[in-house]
């Protein structure tokens, strides 16, 4: 999804991209809906819950593809990565989850693992705009990602990730149009591509923070980091330095450790 998005970027609005993400969504999430449910489907208690992620979670996403549109690939997909670090706190804050000491000191490595790879020497003064865009978006992922584990008693995988396209797409596309640029016949099969990989990677993982909690889950996300330095070497010639693959080592030291109970 990270790799589309780059390329997408250097020919469309940010806003646009957002926008088409979510709408295109629709002609994967409803035709599922219908054949498992029927219309009954989209019947909802929790409609408040849905509002308010999608509203955080398309903040997030707008955070995240500005900085993977504007950055070096690997060091945005790091940025995101922080996530899992504001997970815990919210979960506690706001549903009372503690996190297991395993977990805490996975979270310890993952972030060792991050500063590795940032490698704060090198980093340039001008990134510094969009190092905090980066963390404000993995922060507000961060809710949205709770606001899943709030909603596991009475939502579906696949009702949460319908209302998040619906209501994502509704609030990106004021902002769509103001930035409207018209996708060519190609840029469309990129962005039905797009939409594609991003919905069922969104289904995998909003079936994941469903059934075990928050801080447990978001630990492995780091392993998104193997993926990002591969295309970042074989598609934008990006090199894997040393202090990347110290931190690559730290990171799935943190996702071995937050295996254990």
């Amino acid at each position: 999804m990270g790799g589309i998005i780059k390329h997408l970027s250097q020919e469309l609005p940010n806003e646009v991209i957002v926008f088409f993400r979510n709408s295109l969504a629709f002609f994967i999430i409803i035709p599922l809906i219908l054949v498992q449910n029927g219309p009954k489907g989209f019947a909802t208690t929790q409609l408040r819950f849905h509002l308010l992620r999608g509203v955080i979670g398309v903040s997030a996403m707008s955070c995240f593809f500005y900085i993977l549109g504007n950055m070096h690939f690997t060091k945005a997909i790091l940025l995101k990565l922080t996530t899992p670090f504001f997970i815990p706190i919210v979960a506690l804050l706001w549903l009372s989850e503690r996190s297991s000491r395993h977990t805490l000191l996975a979270i310890g490595l993952g972030f060792v693992g991050v500063i590795f790879i940032v490698n704060p020497q090198e980093a340039d003064s001008s990134d510094i705009k969009l190092v905090c865009i980066g963390l404000l978006g993995a922060a507000l992922a961060a809710v949205a990602k709770v606001t899943i584990r709030r909603m596991r008693d009475s939502e579906p995988s696949l009702r949460i990730v319908f209302y998040f396209s619906l209501v994502a797409s509704v609030f990106s596309a004021p902002f769509a149009i103001n930035a409207w640029t018209a996708p060519t016949t190609t840029q469309y099969l990129w962005l039905l591509a797009l939409a594609s990989v991003a919905t069922i990677g969104q289904l995998l993982i909003t079936a994941a923070y469903r059934r075990v909690s928050a801080g447990k889950i978001g630990q492995f996300t780091y392993t998104s980091l193997i993926f990002s330095s591969s295309m970042g070497w074989l598609i934008w010639d990006e090199a894997i330095t040393v202090s990347i693959l110290l931190g690559c080592a730290f990171i799935v030291s943190a996702g071995i450790i937050n295996l254990k109970k």
